[in-house]
Formats: structure tokens, sequence, C-alpha cells
């Protein structure tokens, strides 16, 4: 097990989404520097839904070891003991959906102290929208409707908001609980995952061309949107756009690719 404290945020997208961002997906596997990881999706936000799942399986078949899911929702059907699972898990992979229903049921089942447990002995943690949101301090959602401050896990200081490009509403909001004295933080594009070593921001990665991360503060009223760097991963050899059809050859070599590069830095920590 790696015993650098890892968490990859993504501010949208995913394999829930799209082949399009099948290369982050392979970067989050990566990290964890083993060959074939042990992986769990907590699809949680979304209300466990089986095309969440279903995706999850089928992008990561021919990279995790052993693939496995909690539905908190289902627990009656595979009662499990939660703690458990996630201390032996490489990677926990979290689906976007309601960051307060995620957090209310996290809370409820004792999974937030063993998240936060999992975190600090090395297991890689990721996760799109709510979850990139809930690993901070606090985060811009919209489980209510309209953009909220909600409160999150406190794992990484600081606040996040998501979907930085797709939804001008956020930005707004944050903007003014900034201003209502929420800590500054970092804003994601779709498809863009920040990764933090320890407290720390260490690389923005991106499959999708012209997709940025930031670094935001407010003054005398005003957003300041600082942009960080964001690698590109692949950018000669990552799958097609949106309805457009994927070669297996060229996906295939694209999974190793990436892996392999993601595993050195795992590797490396």
């Amino acid at each position: 097990m790696n015993a650098t404290p890892r968490i990859l945020a993504m501010g949208g997208g995913g394999f829930g989404t799209s082949t399009q961002d099948l290369p982050l997906d392979l970067f989050a596997a990566g990290l964890t520097g083993r060959d074939s990881p042990s992986m769990c999706l907590l699809p949680t936000a979304s209300g466990d839904p089986d095309t969440q799942i279903e995706r999850f399986y089928s992008t990561f078949r021919d990279v995790g070891g052993q693939l496995s899911h909690l539905s908190l929702f289902r627990l009656g059907s595979w009662p499990v003991s939660l703690r458990k699972h996630i201390l032996r898990q490489d990677l926990v992979y979290v689906g976007g959906g309601s960051l307060v229903n995620l957090l209310a049921l996290w809370r409820a089942h004792g999974l937030d102290e063993a998240l936060g447990e999992a975190w600090a002995t090395g297991v890689v943690l990721c996760g799109v929208s709510a979850g990139a949101m809930c690993w901070f301090e606090h985060g811009v959602s919209r489980s209510h409707g309209g953009p909220q401050r909600v409160q999150g896990l406190g794992l990484l200081p600081g606040s996040l908001t998501v979907h930085h490009d797709s939804d001008p509403g956020r930005a707004l909001v944050y903007r003014e609980q900034l201003d209502a004295g929420m800590p500054d933080g970092y804003g994601l594009d779709d498809g863009v995952g920040l990764l933090f070593e320890g407290a720390e921001p260490v690389q923005a990665v991106t499959a999708r061309d012209g997709a940025g991360a930031y670094r935001l503060s407010s003054r005398a009223g005003v957003l300041d949107e600082d942009p960080l760097d964001v690698d590109l991963l692949y950018p000669a050899d990552r799958p097609a756009g949106p309805g457009e059809p994927v070669d297996e050859l060229r996906e295939l070599r694209l999974r190793r690719a990436v892996r392999e590069r993601a595993r050195q830095r795992g590797a490396r920590g």
C-alpha cells in the first residue's frame, strides 16, 4: 500500500459520461502503483443507480484486480463490514450526484470516518462532482436545487466548486460565499482532475482540450481566477469524443499507456 495520502478531485465527467474521460479514469487507477488494484465504487450520491455501477465495472474491467461497489441502499441484501471493506481497497471512486445526501448517508453509516482512516493509510480516494467536493471543507452544491454552500468532510483544506465551465451559476454563489467567509479554494472544469498529495495540489490533468483548473479567491467582491497548469493526458492517442466510435485497439493501447504512466507516478510516492 502506498503510504502517501492521495485524493484526485474531478470537476465533472468521468466514466459515467462518455469514453472521452477514459484517460482520466485510468490515471486515477494508476495512482495506486498496482498492476491490478482493488477498486471500490461508492455510488451513494446518485442513489446507487444500476447504470453507474455497470459502467464502473465495464470501464475498469481490464485494469482493476478485485472490483466492487458498496450500495448503502441495499445493505440488507449484502451485509458487509463497511470499514473493513474500504480499508482493503487500493482505490475508492465516488460517483456524482447529491453532495448533501452523500454526506448524510456516509455519516449515518460511519463511512466518513472509515474513508478518513483509509486516506491516512494510503488508499487513493477519487471522485467526480459531489464525489470531488466531499473531501474539502466546503463545496458549492445543487443538492437543494439552486447552488448552495455545503460543509464537506474536511480531509482537504479550503473549498471546491465543480462544473466550472458548464454551470456559471455556481461561480456566482461561490464568490458570494467567499465574501461571506468561506475559505478560498479551487474551481474545476468538466473532465479535469486535480491531484492532492497530503493537503497540497501537485498536478492537474485532463483529456479535454482547453479544460481548466483554477485557484479561486474573492477580492473586493470580484472573483479572482488564477489558472493552474493542466497536463493533457496522451492527446495523440486519446479516445474519441462523445457519440463517436472508439477503436478497440486504440482503446487498449491507451489503457496500457495511461495506466503505466500513472502507476510509475504512484510507485514513486
